[in-house]
C-alpha cells in the first residue's frame, strides 16, 4: 500500500506545507500590498477575511462532491486555483479584484480539505489518526518557514510577489504529481471468497447517528477552532495589557505557541500509534487548555505566561483533524460529506470568533476574552466526554 499510493501521500501532504505559507502571505506582505493598491491594513484583513468566506461557503457541497466524483479532481481542482490565485495576487492592478480572488483561494482550500482528509484516511486504514493530525505539522512547518523567504527578498531588494509566484510553481509541480497519483477507490469495501467484509473500518453495535454523535464531532470542530483563534489574535495583547511584557516579548509568544503546536502534532502521531483512543485526546487536550487559561489569569507573570503559550499551542493542536477522523471512521460511506460539516463549523468558529471576542475587547478588560475561552473549552469539554461514551457503547473490540 505504502509503494501504491507513495505519490498521492507526497502530494496530499506537499499541498499542506504550502498552505501553511499561503496562510501567511497575505499578513506577511501587508505594506507591500497596501501600497500596491492604496489601501490600509484594515482593508488588506478583510481580503484575508474573504479567503475564511470561500471556505465557509463552499466546505458542505464541494465534501458532498468529493464522495460523488472523488478524491483526486478536487485536489487536481485546488493546486491549480491556488496556483492562480499566488499568480494573480501580486499582478492585480485593484482591490477588487484581489477580494474576489480571495474568496476563490478560499474555495481551493475547501476542495484541498474536502479532497485530502478522506482520501488520507483510505490511504492509511489502519492509522488514520496520525496521518490526518500529520496535517497540522506540514502546515505549521510551512508557516515557519516563509517568513525567511520574504527576510531574502528584502533584503536583496527583490519584488515581493517573487514569493508567490514560488509558491505557485510549487503548487503546479505538485499538481502534476497529484495527476499521476494512484488513489484508493472512495469508500471501498473488500469482500473475502467467502462473502465477509473486509473493510477496516470499525464495526458498531448500532449505526452512529448524524444528530448525535456527529453533532458532537461538529461541536468539537467549532471549539477546537475556536480555541486556537483566540490563542493566536490575543495572546500577544495579553501578554502587553495583563502582564506589562514589551511588545517584543509579547509577539515572542506566538513563537512558543508554534513551537508547541509542532511538538504536539508529532507527539499525537506518535501515541496514536501505540493504541491511544482519539476520543480520549479530545477530551484532555481542552482540559489542558482549561488548566493554562486558568493559570495565566490567575498568574499574570512573563515566565507563567511564556510556559503558558507553549502549552496552548500543544493542547490546541490537532484536535480539529481527530474529530474529522472520528466523523469520516463513524460514517465512512460519506466521508467527504461529513469532512465538510466539521470544517464548516471550523469555518464558522474561524469567522466569528475574532468579531465576538473583538467586542469583548471593546467592553472590557482583555481578561474577559480569556475567561470566554474558558467557556468555550469546558464546552468542548462536554462535547468529548459525550463523544467517549457513545463511541465506546458504539465500538466492540475493534481497538
Amino acid at each position: 500500500m505504502k509503494n501504491t499510493y507513495m505519490k498521492a501521500t507526497i502530494g496530499l501532504y506537499s499541498n499542506y506545507f504550502l498552505l501553511g505559507m499561503v496562510n501567511i502571505i497575505l499578513s506577511s506582505n501587508m505594506a507591500s500590498l497596501t501600497e500596491k493598491w492604496d489601501t490600509s491594513s484594515t482593508m488588506i484583513s478583510y481580503i484575508i477575511a474573504a479567503i475564511g468566506f470561500g471556505k465557509l461557503l463552499t466546505y458542505s457541497g464541494l465534501g458532498v462532491l468529493s464522495d460523488k466524483i472523488g478524491r483526486k479532481p478536487l485536489l487536481i481542482f485546488s493546486s491549480l486555483f491556488m496556483a492562480v490565485f499566488l499568480i494573480s495576487i501580486p499582478l492585480l492592478p485593484n482591490y477588487m479584484l484581489a477580494f474576489i480572488f480571495a474568496i476563490l483561494a478560499g474555495v481551493a482550500n475547501a476542495a484541498m480539505d474536502a479532497g485530502s482528509y478522506p482520501a488520507l484516511v483510505e490511504i492509511f486504514t489502519k492509522s488514520s489518526g496520525s496521518a490526518n493530525v500529520l496535517v497540522k505539522a506540514f502546515i505549521a512547518t510551512g508557516a515557519t518557514i516563509l517568513p525567511f523567504i520574504i527576510l531574502f527578498l528584502s533584503e536583496n531588494e527583490l519584488f515581493f510577489g517573487y514569493a508567490f509566484f514560488l509558491l505557485a510553481a510549487f503548487y503546479l509541480l505538485n499538481m502534476m504529481l497529484l495527476l499521476i497519483a494512484t488513489f484508493p477507490k472512495v469508500n471501498q469495501v473488500v469482500i473475502s471468497e467467502s462473502g465477509e467484509q473486509l473493510d477496516l473500518m470499525p464495526k458498531y453495535k448500532t449505526e452512529p447517528k448524524i444528530l448525535r454523535e456527529g453533532l458532537a464531532l461538529i461541536i468539537i470542530g467549532f471549539t477546537s477552532t475556536a480555541l486556537f483563534t483566540v490563542a493566536q489574535i490575543w495572546l500577544p495583547s495579553y501578554g502587553q495589557d495583563a502582564v506589562s511584557m514589551t511588545n517584543g516579548q509579547s509577539v515572542k509568544l506566538l513563537s512558543y505557541y508554534s513551537i508547541g503546536s509542532v511538538i504536539s502534532v508529532l507527539f499525537l502521531a506518535f501515541i496514536l500509534k501505540k493504541r491511544v483512543k482519539p476520543t480520549t485526546i479530545l477530551i484532555v487536550y481542552p482540559i489542558i487548555t482549561l488548566v493554562i487559561v486558568a493559570i495565566i489569569l490567575a498568574f499574570k507573570v512573563p515566565i507563567v505566561v511564556i510556559i503558558a503559550s507553549f502549552f496552548l499551542g500543544f493542547s490546541t493542536a490537532g484536535i480539529l483533524q481527530l474529530a474529522i477522523t472520528l466523523m469520516t471512521e463513524m460514517f465512512w460511506m460519506k466521508k467527504g460529506a461529513v469532512t465538510g460539516l466539521v470544517a464548516t463549523a471550523s469555518s464558522v468558529a474561524s469567522v466569528v470568533m475574532p468579531i465576538v471576542t473583538g467586542m469583548i475587547a471593546k467592553s472590557g478588560a482583555i481578561n474577559y476574552i480569556f475567561i470566554f475561552d474558558g467557556f468555550v473549552a469546558v464546552i468542548g469539554i462536554l462535547a468529548a466526554i459525550f463523544t467517549y461514551i457513545r463511541y465506546n457503547k458504539l465500538t466492540t473490540n475493534y481497538h
